[in-house]
């Protein structure tokens, strides 16, 4: 065709189909490829190519997963989706190794595009893997692996590039959220909280990946890696999780201006990298007090950005299929940024800081006789170590009796302030061992 004023031919420019592969068809991988095909145009027009799931791999050929596979090839073995001739391998099967490893390393060996959602696999691989895919050029994303449909990796890798990032941090457990906080409007138990998250399908039959602060874990060492530059360093990564929480400390700590959440904190400097995930008192001003429920949010403090907060769904089939599918989008278009903000072979081997080396703030609750100079001896103990109390609380009154004594704490090194927790715990008139919170500026 000749331009309405009588130029030269248009070309029209015909790009063949992205050619995609799906490996594990469960909730999210289902998902993904209904997405695909239910917003076929849509990506067409975005990408300026098709976008055709052409191969598909899961255990159970015969299950029903409520999308149509007409016209796509089956391969019972995942890994034999790397030579099937595609553009993009999706691996949506889970775990660190096995069947997802082979695949996602022999698509990249084969110079095959990866998207994963596979948190743990990047946790404990990532770095290898991105060799992997540098040295043979193709990608490797994994935007659905941390927070889910938030665009946080985007964010971090492209978005706040020309920042020297500071400290990240984050709620990236919706299970563990939702929990506190429905601790924290019932004041229902620990236990009780647990059921209505399974009952609702928000935790596992087996919850410990959750409850016990793994899940965050991986996800804050990939942020971590992406903000800092650094090698990731799962192992390194300082763990608690919120298993045992009383909804004590929950109601303490909003009449004191805090609410409780699970968060996972990075911090780099000058002697190293931190990297932490435990139960925390976010102020309530602070914006990440406010995010509740199953969803997730991540600041990012950047020198030139300053603060940025990223929310939204964590997880779940529809948020997770997006984030996959913004991935596969990007791969289309031809963006090829670096896997981890940098090369592979320039992510620095930061020294990682130990949780000993934490100085802040802490919430204590103790169960303590209530006689005189009791109070004496406690303040006493945390004085030898270095610690002073900023505020004290005690409401109840118990003639003799065990009641519960909240304080808060001026900053102090952790060491010292576990050290001195020991100490308390040694008194005769206290019945129980230190309830303790650490307390975050935010």
């Amino acid at each position: 065709r000749r331009a309405a004023a009588g130029g030269a031919p248009r070309r029209r420019v015909v790009t063949a189909p992205l050619r995609i592969g799906v490996a594990g068809l469960g909730v999210v991988g289902a998902a993904t490829v209904a997405l695909l095909r239910r917003e076929a145009d849509l990506l067409a027009a975005r990408c300026g190519r098709r976008l055709e799931v052409v191969a598909v791999s899961a255990r159970d050929r015969s299950r029903d997963r409520g999308v149509p596979l007409d016209g796509i090839e089956w391969r019972d073995d995942p890994a034999a989706l790397a030579a099937a001739g595609l553009d993009v391998a999706v691996e949506l099967i889970g775990g660190e190794d096995g069947p997802a490893l082979e695949l996602v390393d022999g698509a990249l060996a084969r110079g095959v595009d990866v998207v994963t959602a596979n948190k743990a696999l990047v946790a404990r691989r990532g770095a290898a893997l991105a060799a992997r895919a540098e040295a043979n050029g193709a990608q490797l994303r994994f935007e659905a692996a941390v927070a889910g449909a938030v665009p946080i990796v985007k964010a971090l890798r492209e978005g706040l590039a020309a920042n020297r990032m500071t400290r990240i941090y984050g709620i990236l457990n919706g299970t563990c959220n939702y929990m506190l906080t429905d601790m924290r409007e019932t004041g229902r138990a620990f236990d009780d909280a647990l059921a209505g998250a399974q009952a609702l399908g928000y935790a596992e039959a087996d919850p410990g990946f959750d409850v016990d602060g793994v899940d965050a874990a991986h996800k804050l060492a990939i942020l971590a890696s992406l903000a800092f530059g650094t090698r990731i360093d799962f192992d390194s990564v300082h763990v608690e999780g919120i298993r045992g929480m009383d909804p004590m400390d929950i109601a303490y700590a909003e009449d004191l201006g805090y609410r409780v959440k699970l968060l996972g904190i990075a911090e780099y400097g000058e002697s190293g990298l931190a990297q932490r995930v435990h139960p925390c008192l976010a102020p309530r001003a602070a914006p990440i007090a406010g995010v509740e429920g199953v969803l997730n949010a991540v600041a990012c403090e950047g020198a030139s950005a300053g603060p940025t907060v990223y929310e939204g769904a964590g997880a779940g089939a529809a948020p997770t299929a997006s984030a996959v599918v913004a991935d596969i989008v990007d791969i289309a278009r031809g963006a090829r940024p670096p896997t981890f903000s940098v090369p592979a072979g320039a992510l620095e081997r930061a020294p990682a800081l130990p949780i000993a080396r934490r100085f802040g703030a802490y919430y204590v609750r103790l169960m303590a006789a209530d006689r005189p100079g009791v109070m004496a001896d406690i303040a006493a103990r945390l004085g030898r170590r270095g610690v002073s109390i900023e505020a004290l609380v005690q409401r109840a009154r118990g003639a003799g009796e065990a009641v519960p004594v909240v304080m808060t704490t001026h900053e102090a090194d952790e060491a010292a302030m576990r050290a001195a927790l020991d100490d308390i715990a040694a008194l005769d008139a206290v019945a129980a061992p230190p309830r303790s919170i650490r307390i975050e500026s935010l």
